[in-house]
């Protein structure tokens, strides 16, 4: 590496046409830059300089052998300024890993900004397990809910309201049944329950808090259907086979439309933390920066979402 910087040293000689010239324009001193070349030339066995009190001339060698190490500079400094420009301007491959359930909102986040930057390309990995960033070589992974503890660097995007619903079919069906909605968690003990989950766990552990009264009530409950993929929990629901806890983001449209109806909704279930993870927090390239930036504004007017200050 000492070789690399002093032949670095050797070619701002030449260009500058002395050694005081160089050595302002490297920050370093006069004698600092001489060491440099006599070290080259010891090293070499050969006289790269003629020196005299007034100016400087390259011997044949020291011709030769500054067309190569200029050559070196000229590839040093393209190689920084591609980095440079990566910091700058998005470009290259970004690889990112989202849930499954991100597949209806991935178009709709990250399109625009993919149209506006034709020098990207955005390789999504949709996988609802956890993998490896450094293994998987993820750039950008998007997570929801309570992270495990890692050295990645999480940035907080905003939360989604976790719900309790059912089908209007469903409802209506309780309600003739027993001449009312459900009111209180206990009742639903014994409901039909859909849950996303992704271990081999018999039950489900679920919880709520009375916003009125501040009571708060556990349930573990059998599901009679389990996916790992969030939409097919959805689908069953709206398709009025039983009770699903969902996030707000997801089934906003589902609520509007009257597909879904919220079940028990004094009842605080708690909310669900949507993150940006990368493997790294510093010396991000542009095109990490822009998309985390990109997701924060996407999920900040998403119906559903609170975004908050959180870094």
């Amino acid at each position: 590496m000492e070789d690399l910087k002093r032949m670095a040293v050797f070619v701002a000689v030449v260009e500058q046409a002395g050694m005081s010239a160089a050595a302002r324009r490297l920050d370093m001193t006069p004698s600092a830059v001489s060491q440099h070349i006599r070290q080259l030339e010891r090293e070499a066995g050969v006289t790269l300089l003629h020196r005299s009190t007034r100016q400087l001339a390259l011997t044949d060698a020291g011709q030769r052998f500054y067309v190569q190490c200029a050559q070196m500079c000229e590839a040093a400094a393209r190689a920084r300024a591609e980095l440079d420009a990566e910091r700058q301007e998005p470009g290259g491959e970004l690889r990112m890993s989202a849930p499954a359930g991100f597949a209806p909102h991935a178009a709709p986040a990250l399109g625009s900004w993919l149209a506006r930057n034709p020098a990207l390309r955005l390789r999504l990995l949709m996988d609802d397990a956890t993998i490896d960033l450094i293994q998987a070589r993820v750039d950008l992974a998007l997570r929801f809910g309570t992270l495990a503890d890692s050295n990645w660097v999480a940035r907080h995007l905003g939360r989604s309201a976790t719900l309790l619903c059912a089908s209007p079919k469903w409802l209506a069906a309780w309600q003739a049944e027993r001449g009312k909605p459900p009111l209180h968690p206990s009742e639903l003990a014994q409901a039909p329950w859909l849950d996303l989950a992704r271990k081999d766990h018999a039950r489900v552990d679920l919880n709520w808090r009375h916003g009125p009264s501040g009571e708060s009530f556990s349930l573990q409950a059998l599901p009679q259907m389990v996916s790992n993929h969030r939409a097919t929990v959805q689908q069953f629901c709206e398709a009025g086979l039983g009770v699903a806890v969902l996030s707000a983001h997801d089934v906003a449209a589902s609520l509007r439309e009257g597909r879904l109806v919220r079940l028990l909704p004094q009842w605080d279930m708690g909310q669900l933390d949507i993150w940006a993870v990368t493997p790294q927090r510093d010396a991000q390239p542009a095109k990490v920066r822009q998309a985390i930036e990109v997701l924060r504004a996407y999920f900040a007017r998403l119906e559903g979402v609170q975004a908050d200050g959180m870094p």
